[in-house]
């Protein structure tokens, strides 16, 4: 299974009953393996998670730490971009250069890199030393 299809389906489980705005994220980690996760709001906002943060949780969970690349969609007129905090756990994850593909469910895609995406990424070397 691909990216592309891995978040299109898993975007179909996701759990959004209040924004009804389901997103669907695919990550290939470095052996190749792909994980995917959903959005899933809860009512006391802002206690959901991203379906960024799921795919990455997925990949923690079988035991990787490295992503190699990214396909996030929703159903949305431009392709959905992360949020601010899924750009930074993406940079805890991945290196500047890896790809990540924005789509919308009508097939419109848009590829950045992290580092296009987080410029000035907050990461160890701020924290060396301590």
């Amino acid at each position: 299974m691909e990216l592309k299809d891995a978040a299109l389906k898993v975007r179909e489980n996701a759990h959004a009953p209040y924004s009804n705005f389901k997103v669907g994220a695919a990550i290939r980690s470095a052996s190749g393996a792909i994980h995917a996760g959903c959005n899933v709001e809860n009512v006391a906002y802002p206690e959901g998670t991203c379906a960024e943060a799921g795919a990455i949780a997925a990949m923690v969970a079988a035991g990787e730490t490295v992503l190699t690349e990214v396909y996030v969609v929703a159903d949305c007129p431009e392709p959905v971009t992360p949020c601010g905090g899924c750009r930074q756990k993406l940079a805890e994850f991945g290196n500047g250069d890896v790809v990540v593909t924005m789509a919308n469910v009508k097939g419109v895609e848009r590829r950045m890199t992290i580092a296009e995406l987080l410029p000035g990424a907050f990461d160890t070397s701020h924290i060396e030393g301590r």
